[in-house]
C-alpha cells in the first residue's frame, strides 16, 4: 500500500504491480486522486477511522509513505502497530530529515562538512544573525514539512537574504544555511543493520526554468539518476558512511538521500531525506531487477540484495508543468490534455482527471512526469525529450535542458 497521491503513487503502484505485487493506495492529500486509480484501488484516508483496518482487510505486507508527515497523522500509531512493515525509518531516526538543526549537529558530531547555519525564532533574531555574518543564506523551514509556512528561498547575496528576511512568515522560525554555490548533487542508499547500501547518484533540477533560472519550484522540474552501487563520485563516503554509528544507535532501517554541495574540493551536506525521493523513486524502482523483494527485505530489517537491470544504467525524468506553476496561487480552469501517439517510456500523471468521455484534463499545476532509461545518459535524455514533446495542454511547459548542466556531480 502506497501512502500518497499523484504520479508518485501511480508510479510506485504500477512498477510494483509489474513485478507481480498486489497494490493499493491510501490517499493522503485532497488532490491528484485520479492517477493512483489508474494503477489500482484507492482509499481516502480522510474518511478512514484507522489505517490499520484497511491494512488488515487487504492483508497488506508493506506500506510505502510518500511524505515524512505520515508520522504526525492521527493514524500513525495504528500503522506502526499493524501487521505491515513500513518502508521508512521511525522514531528518532526520522530527525535527520525532520529537524534541520539536528542534521547539522549530527554532521558536526561525526565530522561531516556542513554549511554555517542558524535557527532564528523571529525576524529580529534573523537580522541580528545576518549582521554578525553578512553572507548569502538559503532560507528554509526548521522543521521539514510540506505544510510549513516557509519554503526554500535560495539567496545568492547578503542583500537577497536581508530582503526576504523582512518578508517571510516566522510562525515556525527559520533555518538559515550558508549558500555554498550551485555544484549540488545527491546520493540515495538503503540502510540496514548500520550498513549503507548505495543505489544511485542523482541530480534534481529545482529551478523553475531552463538555464537553472527562476525560483526554486515546490518540486523539482526534472532529475537524473545513475546506478551507482560503488559510489563513484564519493558522496556516500563523504556524507553517509561517517554516520554509520548513528544509524546503528537508532536502528535506522530504510532509505536515505544525502544532498551535498561540492566546494573547496569536498562535499558539504546540505540536507538529508528519509525517502527515495519524489523524482528519483520512479527511476530507482524501474532500474532494479527485483524492486518488490528489495523493498520488502529492507523493511523487514534484512540487508537488501540490489541488482540493476541491463540497459537501465541511467534514468531521466522531466516534468510537464501546468498553468501558473511554480506560482501555485495562480489557478486556471481544467483544460484538455493532447497526446500525440502512444508513449514509448513511462508517463506518470499528477494533477489530472478524466472528463465525461474518458479523455484527460489538467486540473492543477503539475501535469505529468515523463521517465526514460538508457545504457547511457544521452539515450535516456533523448527518449524523455521525445515523449514529453508529445504531451501538451494550455499554459504547459517543461525544461528542455535537463542534463545540460549540474552533471557529472560536482559541476555547475
Amino acid at each position: 500500500m502506497v501512502l500518497g497521491v499523484g504520479g508518485f503513487a501511480q508510479a510506485v503502484m504500477q512498477i510494483l504491480s509489474d513485478d507481480g505485487v498486489e497494490v493499493s493506495c491510501a490517499l493522503t492529500r485532497n488532490y491528484a486522486h485520479a492517477a493512483p486509480a489508474f494503477a489500482g484501488p484507492t482509499h481516502d484516508l480522510a474518511n478512514a477511522d484507522s489505517l490499520a483496518s484497511l491494512i488488515e482487510h487487504q492483508s497488506v505486507d508493506l506500506v510505502l509513505p510518500m511524505s515524512i508527515d505520515w508520522a504526525k497523522a492521527s493514524w500513525a500509531d495504528s500503522l506502526l502497530n499493524s501487521q505491515a512493515a513500513v518502508f521508512s525509518p521511525t522514531g528518532d531516526a526520522m530527525l535527520i530529515e525532520r529537524d534541520r538543526d539536528f542534521a547539522r549537529q549530527l554532521c558536526q558530531r561525526f565530522g561531516v562538512p556542513f554549511p554555517a547555519s542558524h535557527v532564528a525564532h523571529n525576524r529580529l533574531d534573523a537580522l541580528e544573525f545576518l549582521d554578525r555574518a553578512p553572507r548569502a543564506f538559503v532560507i528554509k523551514n526548521p522543521l521539514c514539512s510540506p505544510n510549513s509556512p516557509v519554503h526554500t528561498i535560495l539567496c545568492e547575496t547578503p542583500g537577497d537574504t536581508r530582503a526576504w528576511l523582512e518578508r517571510i512568515n516566522y510562525a515556525e522560525g527559520v533555518f538559515l544555511q550558508e549558500y555554498l554555490g550551485r555544484r549540488e548533487a545527491g546520493h540515495i542508499a538503503l540502510v540496514a543493520n548500520g550498513e549503507v547500501h548505495s543505489l544511485v547518484t542523482n541530480q534534481e533540477y529545482k529551478r523553475a526554468h531552463a538555464g537553472n533560472m527562476g525560483i526554486v519550484a515546490g518540486a523539482p522540474m526534472g532529475g537524473l539518476a545513475q546506478a551507482d552501487p560503488v559510489d563513484r563520485y564519493g558522496l556516500a563516503k563523504a556524507l553517509l558512511h561517517p554516520l554509520k554509528p548513528w544509524f546503528t544507535e537508532t536502528g535506522y532501517t530504510g532509505p536515505i538521500q544525502a544532498t551535498g554541495i561540492f566546494r573547496d574540493g569536498q562535499w558539504h551536506a546540505i540536507e538529508y531525506n528519509i525517502r527515495l525521493g519524489i523524482t528519483a523513486t520512479p527511476m530507482i524502482l524501474r532500474m532494479l531487477e527485483n524492486p518488490a523483494a528489495t523493498l520488502m527485505r529492507l523493511a523487514n530489517g534484512e540487508s537488501p540484495e540490489v541488482r540493476f537491470r541491463a540497459g537501465h544504467e541511467f534514468g531521466a525524468s522531466m516534468t510537464l508543468a501546468g498553468y501558473g506553476y511554480p506560482f501555485v496561487q495562480l489557478e486556471g480552469p481544467s483544460v484538455p490534455i493532447t497526446l500525440e501517439g502512444e508513449p514509448t517510456c513511462d508517463v506518470w500523471w499528477n494533477e489530472v482527471a478524466p472528463n465525461d468521455g474518458g479523455a484527460l484534463l489538467a486540473t492543477g499545476h503539475r501535469v505529468a512526469d515523463v521517465v526514460a532509461f538508457g545504457s547511457d545518459l544521452s539515450a535516456a535524455l533523448a527518449l524523455a525529450n521525445e515523449n514529453i514533446r508529445r504531451i501538451r495542454c494550455l499554459g504547459s511547459y517543461f525544461r528542455p535542458d535537463i542534463g545540460q548542466s549540474l552533471w557529472p556531480p560536482g559541476n555547475e
